[in-house]
Order: structure tokens, then sequence, then C-alpha cells
């Protein structure tokens, strides 16, 4: 895959100095478990901004979203992630107790070169999904540079991603740099055969993106229960499947394109069906992508994984989003574990966006084995279908 421009600053560009106060929009919505960071993954991604200003004297402001509160909600604090974030640089970290006021500027004060302040919950303040003008000068006030990195947040035009950086000069940090660079390049400049796989239960979710990809990839793989839309599109019975009615005109529309595109559309040809969702129900493998009455489609079928993962194997640039099966439930899990394995084994550029893809790469212990694993969910689609992400453009152009 071929490197692509970016058309923003970066922090390369910028001049920092001992002491200067730095607002950085980080992405620590992360999932917590008892009051602690079950995954610190997203945290982790976000250390070479935070390390790069630290060694040079910035003081730190991080802001963050956690959740969706409906106001201040003390179970989304960001207390936690301050912990977490504490014990992996080593101290010098401090949790404000709101997002601005007095007290944060105080706070802001009382830094010493190299130490961080993580603000409080961004979306504990009603203006932040607005992009309020007054909540956006406000963060701007905190520091004289602003650093985007937050990927998993750019498609969002809140106050603490696009607002700022209206008042501030404004960069891309290298977390989100590097996403949009790898991303766009998938679309722009893929090495081919471009080979996408698509799971999850959906279709209306990613109907954006499988009508650009078959407008661009060279194969497009169908699995997860999304695959049993386009069955019932094709007039195969399901079964008690979970099928998206609403998906089911959508996916006959994309086989209607598939037949006069390039790209080729792959459905699974064979599936593990089962009497009901449980780990201990019975289990059938079909010969065909049929599902009887009083049974339910959980995951692909052996075939189906066979000629996935040669489909992959033979790819230039692949992008995985979405698992073939409901793989929480070992006995569901062997369709989402070969393209993972298919995926980590490949030769080309393998890109991996999405939640449960990442997970499932993770439960496998497979995470380090991809050209790049994507931190943003909806960011990442929203890019790939071609859209424009207000956290990037609102940044100073290079």
């Amino acid at each position: 895959m071929k490197t692509v421009t970016f058309a923003k600053r970066t922090l390369r560009d910028a001049s920092v100095d001992p002491g200067q106060p730095v607002l950085v929009r980080v992405d620590f919505n992360v999932p917590l478990d008892g009051g602690r960071v079950a995954d610190d993954t997203r945290i982790r991604a976000a250390l070479p901004t935070i390390d790069w200003l630290r060694e040079r004297g910035a003081r730190l402001v991080l802001c963050s979203h956690l959740g969706r509160p409906n106001g201040r909600d003390p179970s989304t604090s960001l207390a936690p992630v301050s912990d977490a974030l504490r014990g992996l640089v080593g101290g010098g970290v401090y949790q404000a107790p709101e997002v601005i006021g007095p007290e944060v500027r105080r706070g802001v004060g009382r830094l010493e070169a190299g130490e961080t302040l993580v603000l409080e919950n961004t979306r504990w303040e009603p203006g932040e999904a607005k992009n309020d003008p007054a909540l956006a000068r406000e963060l701007a006030g905190l520091g004289e540079l602003f650093v985007n990195d937050a990927f998993g947040a750019a498609h969002r035009a809140h106050a603490s991603t696009v607002g700022v950086a209206e008042h501030l000069p404004s960069v891309a940090g290298p977390l989100l740099e590097r996403e949009v660079r790898t991303l766009r390049g998938v679309v722009d400049a893929p090495g081919r055969p471009l080979v996408v796989v698509l799971g999850g239960a959906k279709v209306t979710d990613k109907i954006e993106l499988i009508d650009r990809f078959l407008d661009l990839a060279d194969a497009l793989l169908i699995g997860g229960a999304m695959c049993f839309s386009f069955f019932r599109a094709l007039g195969r019975s399901t079964g008690d499947s979970l099928v998206e009615a609403e998906g089911v005109d959508l996916a006959r529309r994309a086989i209607l394109k598939a037949e006069d595109s390039r790209c080729r559309l792959l459905l699974p040809v064979d599936l593990v069906i089962a009497d009901r969702f449980d780990a201990a129900a019975e289990l059938r493998v079909t010969d065909e992508p049929v599902v009887p009455p009083g049974w339910m489609g959980l995951d692909i079928g052996p075939r189906s994984r066979r000629a996935f993962a040669d489909e992959i194997a033979a790819a230039g640039t692949v992008f995985w989003n979405g698992p073939m099966g409901a793989f929480e439930l070992a006995p569901f899990a062997a369709g989402t574990r070969a393209v993972a394995e298919a995926v980590a084994e490949a030769p080309g550029t393998t890109v991996v966006g999405g939640g449960d893809s990442a997970a499932a790469l993770e439960q496998f212990g497979l995470a380090d084995r991809v050209t790049h694993l994507s931190t943003g969910g909806g960011a990442a689609l929203e890019l790939l279908e071609g859209k424009t992400l207000p956290g990037v453009e609102a940044l100073d152009d290079a």
C-alpha cells in the first residue's frame, strides 16, 4: 500500500518550549470495571504523544470523553484513567475536579514542566456535543497549542475537537496522523488485490461502506449476522437467525450492484447452526447456506473459513471490520478465529477496524501481528466511506 499525503500540520511542525501549556485531545473512552480501567489500549496508544511533549517540558492538559453521560455522572469520571496513566508514565499525573472553571485554571498553573493534568469527562458539559463557543474558548484558554490525537472522536464536531481549534494553533498528533494516512491509503492507494472482510450484525450500519467498496475493492467477503439479510434477499431460508429487516432491501441492492461491478461479492457457502443461542446448544454444520426452521446461524462453516482465508492470503491489502459469528461463545468462534489468523499471516498490508475485531485479535493473541489496528470505530468507517472528519478538517493546513 502506498503512502498518502496528510494535508494538515502535525506535532512535528510545532514548536514546544519548556513550561508551555499544551491542550491535548485524547481518546480515553475506555471500559471501566469496578472503578478501574479494564482495557488500557487507547491510553497506551496516546503515550507516544504524551511522552514527546513531556520530554520537551510541556505542561500537558489532557481532555477526553468517556461513555455517554447525561450531565455530571461520577461513574464516568476520568479519575480511573488518570490512575492508569500515572502507572504507565511513572507519576506527575493529576486529576482535575471539573472540565473548566477557576479550580481547573489553578491546577494548570500549578503544573511543573513535564507534568500532566487530566480534565474531567468533556461530556459532563452540555456544551460539548453542541460545540458551544463559550466552552471552546474556556478550553482553549488552558493551553497555547492544541494537539488533536483523538482519532476515535474525529468524526464529532464537538467543542473539544473542533471548537478549540478556532482559538489556538492546532496540529495533529502522531496517532491521528497515522490513522488518517493508513485508512485513506486503503481506499486511495491500496496494494492489489484489495480484499475487504465485513461482519457484525447490521447491514444498515455498513451499507455505505459496502457500497463504496463494491466500487473500489477486488473482493468483498460478508460474514456475521449481516449475511442473513443477504440470504433472505436471495430467497433462502434463514430459520431463527438474526435478520435485520431493514437490511434485506439494502442487501438486495448490493447484490445487484455487485453483478455489474469488478468486485466479487462472496457470501458464506456453509454455516454452523444451533438450536439456541447458548454455548451448550446442539450444533450442526450445513452443507449449504440454508438454515431450517427452529435453528439459527451463529458462525460461518469450515468451507467458508477456507475460502475466506484463501482470499485474504492472496491479497495485497486487507481491511477487516466485524466478527464472522458469535465469537464470544467458544463453539461459534472458529470463523472469526480463522479470519483473524489469516489476516495475521497475510503477506500484504493488513488493516483492522472496529471494537469487536480488535477484541477478537486480542482474544486470539494476534493484535501485534497486523499492520494497523485502528482505535476509531465510527471515525474509521466514516473516513473509509469518503466522509469528511470535522476534527481533522479543523486543524491548521500544512
